[in-house]
């Protein structure tokens, strides 16, 4: 009887299964939001509004009544991409891009499959700096996707999150950037 009980319960734990599902959506969304942010130029100076009390409490109450309606309808799976260390490596990749696009802008850099650059057609003058820049880029997009995972709770997500962030390199590159697909460089 008692081999039984254990037999039952052993049957009954393992059954339990939880089933944590990859936010592909969300995942798609998120790249495209931090790609975008990083390859954007840097901010203009936005001119001040100066904002009376009365403006502002009734501004934050609009605001307020107006998350607590909408809020409930897009209750769908979410990627949170705001933590220290995903702010940190986002802010250096934004600072490197202006001289990483000059090398895409020229072909001396490209886009592997994977997501991650890779020095093509660089010139032996400009191959060093090529070098640091795609090595420094590399180390921050895999940073990042790590910083995503953990940020989420899913550590396990990493190689998901570098997929998914592998294809948005791509669909966001702009014209004349170089990528592999399927085994050979094309150029945008």
């Amino acid at each position: 009887m008692k081999t039984v009980a254990i037999v039952s319960a052993f049957l009954l734990t393992a059954c339990v299964t939880i089933n944590i599902y990859f936010p592909a959506a969300a995942a798609e969304k998120a790249a495209d939001e931090i790609i975008k942010g990083i390859q954007q130029e840097q901010p203009k100076a936005k001119p001040q509004v100066s904002w009376s009390g009365w403006q502002l409490a009734v501004f934050e109450a609009l605001d307020s009544a107006l998350n607590v309606l909408i809020a409930p309808a897009h209750a769908e799976a979410d990627l949170a991409i705001d933590s220290a260390d995903i702010r940190q490596v986002r802010a250096s990749m934004q600072s490197r891009f202006a001289a990483l696009d000059a090398m895409y802008s020229q072909g001396f850099v490209g886009i592997q499959a994977d997501g991650l650059l890779t020095v093509r057609d660089a010139p032996i003058s400009e191959r060093n700096n090529a070098n640091k820049l795609v090595a420094a880029e590399n180390a921050d997009r895999m940073k990042l996707y790590q910083a995503i995972a953990n940020a989420n709770g899913h550590p396990e997500w990493l190689e998901q999150i570098k997929q998914t962030f592998a294809a948005k390199w791509v669909s966001n590159a702009q014209s004349g950037w170089w990528y592999q697909a399927s085994g050979s460089w094309k150029q945008k």
